[in-house]
């Protein structure tokens, strides 16, 4: 059952989500019956129908209670079937709902979207894509960042165990830059239909830098992504979010290697010998090698990769088409607790 509060006027309103613990540090718009409706409109979906939960506690999302945060963060209606298909994503176990969001590692859901939908509401994929200036880049992840902490109640402080946190958090939504990208889209290299547009959800640890201004190489390019993909701090068996420059994916693909060849020189060389990973102890001392089939140690190298195959690097093409930087964003967690999801976004019915 959903509440309604009585507000006097809209900044009182303000005041009072702030009061009630229902914003995320920023203001937030408050979340009147007649926007809420046109969001259900918009969805084409029973307000009560559940679309995602919350394993540990067992707390349920549902359309509505959806709605009402997709509200709250700025969103237009044009923009929750997106917000919707994120969460679904966020549901599926393999996912690991609970963890990513309670852990010290201070994950955040990078919402990762393919398809046209990116021009029909008007997404960013180019300038600046990771940054503000966006209303659909920003609220979309905003919404999902609000759903996280009112819905479920992962509370920065209490059941939210950040060590550090980063700005992520607040909202993480980029589109792909399909039109500058030697490849096929995202979405289609995932095995959807080329007119079905999807949301791809990862959760991300923290971002880091790639730059390169100077080779025209792809294999001295793409050693540079390797190098930072094998960086000691983040070195793990997890999944990676590569987003690629379409600078850079014009250098990597020149030769003509694919999105799958560029995965797999990647993993090939994202790594570090077992010697080193047990000298600053990120692998036990003495751990015997067995089970190496779940591991990324290779016998035969005695090296540790980054992730247990090329598949495990999320491989997007965004940002603006000048400039020589592109970004790593490593998954949550010491291990592998965390595997990347993609939902298919419906149609916005009342748009």
């Amino acid at each position: 059952m959903t509440t309604t509060h009585t507000i006097d006027d809209e900044l009182s309103a303000i005041d009072f989500c702030y009061e009630q613990g229902w914003t995320d540090g920023l203001p937030v718009v408050p979340p009147a019956r007649e926007r809420v409706e046109r969001f259900l409109m918009a969805a084409g979906r029973p307000a009560e129908e559940v679309v995602a939960r919350h394993p540990a506690t067992g707390r349920e999302c549902s359309v509505q209670s959806a709605a009402i945060n997709a509200v709250m963060a700025g969103c237009l209606p044009q923009y929750f079937p997106t917000v919707l298909a994120a969460l679904e994503a966020m549901n599926e176990d393999a996912y690991n709902f609970h963890g990513s969001t309670a852990s010290t590692g201070g994950s955040t859901p990078v919402v990762v979207v393919s398809g046209d939908i990116r021009d029909e509401i008007g997404m960013n994929a180019g300038v600046n894509v990771f940054g503000p200036g966006n209303r659909a880049n920003a609220t979309i992840g905003r919404a999902v960042r609000l759903i996280i902490m009112n819905v479920f109640q992962m509370i920065p402080g209490v059941s939210d165990r950040s060590t550090t946190g980063w700005p992520g958090k607040y909202a993480c939504c980029i589109a792909e830059n399909i039109l500058n990208s030697p490849w096929e889209p995202l979405h289609e290299s995932l095995g959807f239909p080329s007119e079905v547009s999807t949301a791809t959800v990862f959760a991300a640890s923290g971002f880091y830098n790639i730059e390169n201004h100077y080779t025209s190489e792809p294999e001295a390019l793409l050693d540079t992504f390797a190098d930072a993909m094998a960086s000691l701090g983040a070195l793990t068996d997890g999944q990676s979010l590569v987003v690629m420059s379409p600078e850079h994916a014009e250098i990597a693909a020149s030769s003509g290697m694919s999105r799958q060849d560029v995965q797999a020189y990647l993993f090939d060389r994202a790594n570090r010998s077992r010697d080193t990973m047990e000298r600053v102890g990120k692998w036990p001392k003495g751990q015997p090698l067995d089970g190496l089939a779940e591991r990324p140690m290779d016998m035969t190298e005695n090296v540790f990769h980054r992730g247990r195959s090329p598949e495990d690097i999320l491989l997007v093409v965004a940002g603006g088409e000048a400039g020589g930087h592109s970004a790593f964003l490593p998954s949550w967690s010491r291990g592998r607790n965390s595997i990347y999801q993609t939902k298919a976004i419906g149609v916005c019915l009342d748009c």
